[in-house]
């Protein structure tokens, strides 16, 4: 396998995308797998994440914050321990059609592969099946006999709220791996590619990139709402909580206000156009005496008082939808106020069994221009920008590092670089 890790996106060199990415494939040419690990806010991740899948292997992103080591332990702990390589799951061909993958470049400890598809319709309930892998040194190759059962003879006491769970499970891979298909395919089959994952999301009811989802208003006769879903700027994330980036500058702002867990901040008011954004901070998972505690956010709210809806996230609930969401699962999540701005959530995961740390969420602002010369609040007085001078540079707390003082809306405040 071959990583590629990366912090940025192309700024010499070859820069077209559609010439990296071919010039990527031919070299590699199928001999062995890419795994792309970007850095930071600025990385190109989609770049990443197709350059990865055109060839059999998978992209992470590594966020900027107090965890990226856990974060870069758990991609080794993914990738560090290859099983076999050149899996593949046959089954006799009158026996099961539509399959989906069933040839996988590496298998990896801690990883499973689920293969699925249709029975046909057979004289008997069993068939013959092999799997068969490259494994140190010797060929792997084991051999069974299937029997094919009804669900509820295998789980009679369970029930499933959206019909076949086996079905929708088929359809679910096959509709992933349709949407990654097209990223290897050429130009003229990325259309019925296209076709057929559509066709299947909304034969089966699952929200994908190339679909949407009509939610209609309670006890009203207007017309119905759209929610669009499919596949820098001021914000809140980690810790430090507040980044302001000033381009004009070409600097940026980090700052804490530390608080208990529980803690809720008003991060923008913005009366002429109704918005309100509050955050809710959480806590380490176990306090160690004697050591700071660090605070994350948890919890945001969204509401928009002039057209009466509010939207809280973690989990998302909302009422009177008159915005847009995108969802990226695991990843993030856009919210788009109708003719307005645009937020940008995003899941920072961290590993379950970690003793002290938990999930947070990120917050970033699109589009602050958008609001009104009154918007206030932690994060909304930043929207429109902010003069402040640094001066006195004199030896801080950390030998490596200068503090100054800063003059900032009235207030001096001693800042380090």
């Amino acid at each position: 396998m071959i990583i590629l890790l990366t912090d940025g996106r192309p700024s010499s060199g070859q820069r077209d995308l559609s010439k990296i990415q071919e010039n990527v494939q031919n070299a590699i040419n199928g001999s062995m797998s890419l795994f792309c690990l970007g850095f930071g806010y600025d990385v190109d991740y989609s770049l990443l994440d197709t350059l990865a899948k055109q060839n059999d292997g998978l992209a992470r992103r590594v966020y900027e914050a107090s965890d990226a080591a856990l974060q870069l332990q758990g991609f080794y702990d993914e990738v560090a321990t290859p099983l076999l390589l050149e899996v593949n799951l046959n089954y006799p061909g009158n026996a099961v059609i539509d399959l989906t993958q069933s040839h996988f470049r590496q298998f990896f400890k801690g990883s499973e592969i689920v293969v699925a598809g249709r029975l046909q319709e057979l004289e008997t309930n069993t068939f013959q099946t092999e799997v068969s892998a490259n494994g140190l040194g010797d060929q792997f190759v084991v051999e069974g006999l299937a029997i094919a059962e009804e669900w509820d003879s295998v789980f009679p006491d369970q029930e499933y709220i959206f019909g076949d769970f086996i079905e929708r499970l088929w359809a679910y891979l096959t509709i992933q791996q349709l949407l990654d298909k097209r990223e290897k395919c050429s130009p003229e089959d990325k259309e019925n590619i296209r076709a057929q994952a559509l066709d299947l999301s909304l034969r089966y009811n699952f929200v994908t990139p190339l679909t949407s989802m009509v939610v209609t208003k309670p006890e009203t006769e207007d017309e119905d709402e759209t929610l669009i879903f499919v596949s820098c700027c001021l914000g809140v994330d980690g810790d430090p909580h507040f980044i302001i980036e000033l381009p004009d500058q070409n600097d940026a702002l980090c700052f804490n206000i530390d608080h208990k867990p529980g803690t809720i901040f008003n991060l923008v008011r913005d009366p002429p156009t109704g918005i309100v954004v509050n955050g809710q901070i959480i806590g380490d998972k176990k306090v160690i005496p004697g050591n700071k505690m660090h605070t994350y956010f948890g919890r945001f709210g969204i509401v928009n008082e002039k057209f009466e809806f509010d939207f809280e996230h973690n989990p998302p609930y909302f009422a009177f939808s008159s915005m847009d969401l995108q969802v990226i699962k695991d990843r993030s999540l856009t919210v788009t106020l109708r003719n307005s701005v645009k937020f940008l959530i995003i899941l920072h995961k961290i590993w379950k069994m970690h003793q002290y740390h938990q999930d947070y969420l990120g917050f970033y602002t699109l589009d602050s221009h958008l609001f009104s010369s009154n918007v206030h609040g932690l994060l909304g007085q930043f929207y429109h920008g902010v003069n402040f001078e640094v001066s006195d540079l004199f030896p801080g707390k950390d030998p490596d590092k200068q503090d100054a003082n800063m003059f900032v809306k009235g207030n001096e405040l001693t800042v380090t670089r």
